[in-house]
């Protein structure tokens, strides 16, 4: 039994590292989207930024962090070699799903897939009453929230900006009118989500909401700090003249980005990071194991290891799948008439059927064109402004209430409610752009199913196996990451027609 549950720890902690490499290829990718697709900064410039911001928000990240390993289900009612069973497996089938995701440039859930992953394993080796179902609808209702909102939200503040500036988000006089209000607007918002909200529980956030917003309000503080926001805007704009106009929606757009990846290393670092090292401390306390729920799930966790993952998901954010991702949720939304994305003839006929319904139109989005280097310019600046400060609130306001939300639902939502507000969805490849939404949406619902599935049934041989588990899991890990990435890899020289690209070169 000490032999199984050494090896069975360590192993944790070696795919941990591999979990959060995974993680940079996919949901971490889809912090950049925005940025990269309105050629703001280099994407390495956008990756190496967004993860710092990702390793800072790591560090106040406890509420979710207790969500993820107890509340899903109950570690009392486990033995320790079940429990480690549990851990193992999700890290086995959770590196294969998100690798073979990234190969074919679908974004999906960390979240979700670590959430399920855990119901998964818990149902077949302890039944259903071992699941905190409460919990687990708890989560669900907030991943399905939090994509309307998002969608939503994204759709009515595009439309009201975009009304406001049209297609002249480089004309000096137009954004000397409009430009500070609008961004006094986007700072606020990202102001009152990300400090007042997802960090509310640090003590001198506390402080300072107890002597603005409960002292005077919150109506004429939100009012007192969009005044302020906006004149320093106006300000800037004047004695910057024209280059302060040009950049204006580049600083909001990458701010957005700096929110939204602190608000993911509140949510989805942890998450990823907290099987292993609960699985480590498990073992650590074997001989004495005591209360297995507060050894599972009270232990703090170093702030070392979760800069260290961190790093490792910045690592995986700069690698050829993680631009497969990027690329593929960029052209989704892209203003470009014609891109190049698969989507499965179902999709794309149905997308055919909401386009006649919708009818075909002029779109609000400026013109098509490239950037100084000949790369494709999918977003305005002002959409990626948009993009990333509903995403980044949405994120923070759900993990300060200790939600693990999606950052992959939320910030795919946000560019479909700013593409549709935009119009980009109505001319061009208008049937193939909805198609890949359509397809990426329907994966989103099969993988909690693959999840539930091949976890338990991984969970279930560890069990019973033991060693043999271990060794007879990792076979089946690496033979499928072989057959998906063969298979990924047919597919973009199918759809794309080129060579893929190599590692930290850009994708237009």
């Amino acid at each position: 039994m000490f032999t199984f549950l050494g090896l069975a720890a360590l192993m944790g902690l070696g795919f941990l590292v591999w979990d959060c490499v995974e993680v940079g290829r996919n949901d971490a990718a889809n912090l950049v989207n925005a940025v990269f697709g309105a050629r703001a900064l280099p994407r390495r410039t956008a990756v190496l930024i967004a993860g710092a911001a990702v390793v800072l928000g790591a560090t106040f990240s406890s509420p979710v962090m207790e969500t993820a390993r107890k509340g899903i289900f109950n570690p009392a009612a486990l033995t320790i070699h079940m429990a480690l069973a549990i851990y193992v497996s999700v890290y086995f089938v959770d590196t294969v799903m998100l690798y073979g995701f990234s190969g074919f440039g679908m974004p999906v859930s960390t979240t979700a897939c670590l959430v399920f992953e855990l119901v998964g394993a818990s149902l077949f080796l302890a039944g259903p009453a071992n699941v905190n179902w409460a919990k687990v609808g708890t989560v669900v209702l907030g991943i399905i929230v939090s994509i309307a909102v998002s969608g939503v939200a994204s759709f009515l503040i595009m439309r009201v900006f975009r009304g406001a500036i049209r297609d002249k988000t480089q004309d000096k006089e137009t954004l000397l009118l409009h430009g500070p209000w609008i961004t006094g607007a986007i700072l606020t918002g990202l102001t009152w989500f990300m400090v007042f909200k997802g960090l509310k529980n640090v003590p001198a956030v506390k402080l300072l909401k107890s002597h603005t917003f409960q002292t005077y309000g919150d109506g004429l503080v939100l009012l007192t700090m969009w005044g302020i926001f906006t004149l320093l805007a106006h300000i800037i704009v004047v004695f910057t003249h024209r280059r302060g106009s040009r950049y204006l929606f580049h600083v909001t757009a990458v701010l957005g980005m700096i929110c939204m990846a602190f608000a993911f290393g509140q949510n989805d670092l942890a998450n990823a990071a907290s099987p292993g090292l609960a699985g480590f401390t498990l073992w650590r306390n074997s001989k004495n194991p005591g209360d297995l729920a507060d050894i599972a799930s009270k232990i703090p966790i170093p702030i070392w290891a979760l800069f260290g993952c961190g790093v490792v998901i910045a690592v995986g954010m700069m690698t050829r799948y993680a631009q497969r991702v990027t690329r593929a949720e960029v052209n989704t939304g892209s203003q470009f008439d014609h891109v190049a994305l698969y989507a499965p003839e179902w999709c794309k006929a149905l997308a055919r059927v909401f386009i006649r319904l919708r009818g075909r139109g002029p779109s609000l989005a400026p013109e098509p064109e490239l950037s100084d280097r000949g790369k494709k310019i999918h977003y305005d600046t002002l959409r990626a402004s948009v993009i990333t400060a509903v995403s980044g609130s949405v994120i923070a306001f759900a993990s300060g209430r200790g939600l693990p939300v999606s950052t992959t639902y939320v910030a795919f939502a946000a560019v479909l409610g700013t593409g549709i507000s935009d119009r980009v969805f109505t001319r061009g490849d208008a049937d193939v752009k909805i198609g890949r939404a359509i397809w990426v949406i329907t994966c989103w619902f099969l993988a909690p199913v693959i999840a539930v599935l091949a976890t338990g049934g991984i969970a279930r041989l560890i069990y019973h196996l033991s060693a043999l588990g271990l060794v007879l899991g990792i076979l089946l890990n690496v033979s499928a990451r072989h057959v998906l990435k063969r298979r990924a890899d047919a597919h973009e020289r199918r759809y794309h027609h080129t060579p893929a690209p190599q590692a930290g070169e850009e994708v237009s």
